[in-house]
């Protein structure tokens, strides 16, 4: 039995739980920010209202806390939003043991110093301590992991040692792991994939869209490679893999769907989604800046088309 703390009780970090308990893991899972949503699930026999299940009965569950990074720890998971890890990276900086951390947090991000993208294992890791962080991503959504529907992700690591000692805690007979070493092509992959589930969603139809869905791959070979990540890891579970998933229903290919119909974003989120998260829009304001200076715009229309879009708040025009 080990100790797995698992920071962000969002969807996926309550979800996450469930393969670390089956596991017969000794688990607990906290919030950094939404200390109404413990309250919550506290008062409703742990009933977590994102997935619409009752978590299970010897999951511990509590407020996030400095004296938390106290107890000794056999794995942390990081499961907050790409906003929130600038404020774990520095209650990290508390831990008493160097333990093994497991990021499940999409997105990547701008980084004034260095004029780069970086990711969020990159961010995490800025500061003078570094951490053992291996990075968790692909085609698996909250309420079906929670429910123990067949899934598979693949955790990287440059140390492959460690990303399978990580993936052993956690595997199961529904959950199933695959490894890599390209732990930068990995996250780039898992991020770029919301802003592409858009312009997909964004298709008049079945035709348009798997048009839109090849091209998408293409651009993001191009976009992966430029950044120093690899091409076969597209072409796997957190590239082509999530982007399937994504297109086929999330909250991005939704917020397509109405740039599709010509709708500007915000008149669309106000309207339709004023309580969602929509990653893809949040990735593209950040990383737009250096899209339009840094890389050649012939080379991804679409990425270029839903950029402006957004960043301008215009009706989305896609080149296809």
């Amino acid at each position: 039995m080990k100790k797995i703390l698992i920071i962000g009780a969002g969807a996926m970090g309550a979800a996450f739980t469930i393969p670390c308990l089956d596991n017969n893991h000794k688990v607990t899972l906290c919030e950094p920010y939404n200390f109404k949503l413990i309250k919550n699930i506290l008062s409703k026999k742990k009933f977590h209202p994102a997935l619409k299940i009752n978590l299970p009965k010897k999951l511990v569950i509590k407020k996030f806390s400095n004296e938390i990074l106290n107890n000794k720890w056999d794995l942390i998971v990081i499961a907050v939003s790409s906003a929130g890890i600038d404020l774990i990276r520095e209650n990290l900086k508390k831990l008493k043991n160097n333990c093994s951390i497991l990021i499940l947090t999409k997105g990547l991000k701008f980084d004034k110093n260095t004029k780069k993208i970086i990711t969020m294992s990159e961010q995490l890791n800025l500061g003078s301590k570094k951490f053992k962080i291996s990075t968790l991503k692909g085609p698996c959504l909250a309420k079906e992991l929670a429910r123990k529907i067949k899934s598979s992700t693949v955790i990287a690591n440059r140390n492959i040692k460690i990303a399978k000692s990580v993936g052993k805690l956690i595997s199961t007979n529904y959950y199933k792991i695959e490894y890599s070493k390209d732990v930068r092509g990995v996250e780039i992959c898992s991020a770029i994939k919301n802003i592409y589930s858009m312009i997909i969603g964004a298709g008049e139809g079945l035709n348009t869209s798997s048009s839109l869905f090849r091209k998408s791959i293409s651009e993001m070979v191009y976009l992966t490679k430029f950044l120093k990540g690899k091409e076969e890891t597209v072409y796997a579970l957190a590239g082509l893999g999530d982007l399937y998933v994504s297109a086929l229903g999330g909250r991005n290919s939704k917020m397509g769907e109405y740039l599709g119909k010509g709708f500007t974003f915000k008149k669309a989120k106000k309207k339709f989604m004023p309580n969602d998260t929509i990653e893809g829009a949040e990735l593209a304001s950040e990383i737009a800046p250096y899209i339009f200076k840094k890389i050649d715009t012939k080379k991804i229309p679409l990425m270029i088309d839903l950029l402006k879009a957004i960043s301008k708040n215009k009706k989305l025009n896609i080149r296809w």
